[in-house]
């Protein structure tokens, strides 16, 4: 159903968004672990969803005149696991504020890299399924990640939540990197 194009972009951006999904349901929780309340979780979420749809505008043109896409995803994969790392030294509510911005200036400004990149690989006979098979896997996968990053902060803490995190995005970039001239 995939080509080996499609299979890699899938692929290595699930790592990157289930990184993500494996905070997602317990951030509430670690935003009061370290002192803030419910309120400036959501503060933080309304500071990440503002920065990711200005920065995709912003983006979205930008990308338009980059011939090598992948690169764009590499970088902004990098520094979205450094932003996951930064998490072991959120200690003010300012602080969180930058983390939580820097994560989504990288979903924002990779994002229009990837559909690019997505839609350029498409089967045009089966784009609906193709784009199909990328949301279908997203979902299933978020559903066990979001389950296994409970799972790793009740046994080890935080701390191996956001290395495991980087690490994911780290990979992905890392296979992207070394992909042959042309793979996607």
């Amino acid at each position: 159903m995939l080509n080996r194009a499609l299979k890699i972009l899938v692929y290595t951006n699930s790592m990157t968004l289930l990184a993500a999904a494996m905070l997602a349901p317990i951030y509430a929780i670690f935003v009061e672990e370290v002192g803030w309340d419910l309120m400036d979780a959501s503060i933080a979420g309304g500071i990440f969803a503002l920065v990711a749809g200005i920065t995709t505008i912003i983006a979205g043109r930008w990308t338009d005149k980059i011939k090598e896409k992948k690169l764009i995803i590499i970088l902004w994969y990098i520094i979205m696991g450094i932003g996951f790392l930064l998490y072991f030294w959120v200690d003010s509510v300012i602080f969180l504020f930058i983390v939580q911005s820097i994560i989504w200036l990288g979903e924002a400004v990779y994002s229009p890299a990837f559909d690019a990149l997505f839609s350029k690989n498409l089967d045009k006979n089966k784009s609906a399924t193709q784009w199909w098979a990328w949301e279908s896997t997203f979902y299933f996968t978020t559903a066990i990640w979001a389950v296994s990053g409970g799972w790793l902060v009740t046994l080890f803490g935080f701390q191996a939540l956001f290395v495991t995190m980087a690490i994911m995005c780290f990979g992905s970039a890392l296979y992207l990197l070394f992909l042959k001239q042309g793979e996607i």
